[in-house]
């Protein structure tokens, strides 16, 4: 039985774990680009984001970005403006937390914006403590 030479399988497609986004340069945005949060993951690739010049738009998650980039609700990300569809754009580039502060401190992003950390049992949920003896019941 010969054997396999080729490289393959999910753990060689899944990668090393580089700090390459930690060098990348900060990206502004273009003309035909906008800034926005993402406010509601819709599926099949699109979320509804809300854009800093104050529409609400519907976005496409690129092919580059599926299963690559993972995007979630509260995420800063740059999307690309259709000349043809003003209601619809496709998502660009997703902002770190630190790029997010970044451009908020550079005043790109409105104050109002939050910047999502995604770290867990910040504000989200509060702990409640309940007593009760086992014998009451």
């Amino acid at each position: 039985m010969p054997k396999n030479k080729g490289k393959g399988g999910k753990n060689h497609k899944r990668g090393k774990n580089d700090s390459e986004g930690d060098k990348r340069e900060l990206v502004f945005k273009e003309d035909g680009q906008e800034y926005a949060v993402v406010e509601k993951m819709l599926g099949n690739g699109w979320l509804a984001a809300a854009c800093a010049d104050g529409e609400k738009r519907m976005a496409h998650i690129r092919g580059a970005f599926r299963k690559k980039v993972w995007i979630n609700v509260g995420d800063v990300i740059l999307l690309g403006l259709r000349d043809y569809q003003e209601e619809k754009a496709d998502v660009i580039l997703k902002y770190t937390p630190d790029e997010a502060r970044l451009l908020k401190s550079y005043g790109e992003l409105a104050d109002s914006v939050k910047i999502n950390e995604n770290d867990e049992g910040e504000g989200e949920e509060e702990d409640v403590d309940v007593e009760f003896d086992i014998d009451d019941i």
